[in-house]
């Protein structure tokens, strides 16, 4: 064996044993950044969980107050979803068939509300609502009053949870083939008919989670809805008016009942949008 070849021979070696170790630490990165979220994420929750003792969360669950501010949560939350589906899906139509001059300024409209700080959204719907407001002069007139009611609260909980649906839904529109209607406008059926027996029914999976998550969302919201409507109360108002009147100990079991009010929410969405399990 000559010395050019077993130069050639060490370095194939030392190439193949530096090919090896990075993939360890590659492998290696992966392994400890998946761990650490993870554990920065499940580490205070399960915190949280674990904190209060037997005694409280009894005393939480038979607590008509915590009872009455949860079921005034999914409630709102509930029909904000609602809203959401009777008035979003028409949009989400229409973005998904149809292109237009500005179409990305009106999704970037629809975004807005998930980016903007939450106390933003209520101080903007009470300036609109407002007396000041020839809107707000004219809703008041009619009986309607946002501050400090419940349909004041659904109205925040429909501006922070739109977004939501409307994008869920509209990549379930995007992936019915317009062919499919076509066929259907040329065997007679006109547009309505052809969106709630062809479309719609195609996308149903889509249009679900929107809902969930618009709800999910919802049921999640307090800085716009302190503004807006303080009392009556929702869980995440009432958390904090028990952690600032009596601190952590009495806060702690309403935390726990919405973090598995949540994960409830969010394994249903799971199973919905995923049922088998399959990888895609």
């Amino acid at each position: 064996m000559t010395t050019s070849t077993l130069r050639k021979s060490r370095f194939r070696g030392v190439l193949s044993s530096a090919r090896g170790l990075s993939g360890l630490a590659f492998y290696g990165w992966m392994i400890l950044s998946a761990a650490l979220v993870l554990l920065f994420i499940f580490g205070p929750l399960a915190s949280v969980i674990a904190a209060p003792t037997w005694e409280r969360m009894y005393e939480t669950l038979i607590d008509a107050q915590v009872i009455a501010s949860i079921r005034l949560s999914l409630v709102t939350a509930g029909t904000a979803s609602a809203v959401a589906l009777i008035l979003g899906t028409p949009l989400a139509y229409l973005l998904a068939r149809n292109d237009f001059p500005g179409k990305r300024v009106v999704e970037s409209l629809i975004d807005l509300p998930i980016m903007i700080p939450h106390p933003v959204v209520g101080i903007a719907l009470l300036s609109l609502a407002g007396r000041n407001h020839w809107f707000g002069e004219f809703i008041q007139s009619i009986g309607i009053e946002l501050m400090g009611t419940t349909t004041g609260i659904i109205c925040v909980l429909v501006f922070v949870g739109m977004p939501f649906y409307v994008n869920t839904a509209k990549a379930g529109f995007e992936s019915v083939s317009p062919r499919l209607e076509n066929v259907s406008r040329s065997l007679g059926a006109g547009p309505g008919a052809t969106f709630f027996r062809v479309t719609l029914p195609l996308t149903w999976r889509h249009v679900l989670v929107g809902m969930i998550m618009c709800m999910a969302r919802a049921l999640s919201e307090f800085g716009a809805v302190v503004i807006v409507a303080y009392h009556p109360m929702i869980a995440p108002v009432l958390m904090y008016e028990r952690f600032t009147a009596y601190g952590l100990s009495w806060s702690q079991p309403v935390a726990v009942l919405l973090i598995l009010v949540s994960m409830t929410f969010f394994l249903v969405l799971r199973i919905i949008s995923n049922p088998s399990g399959s990888k895609r």
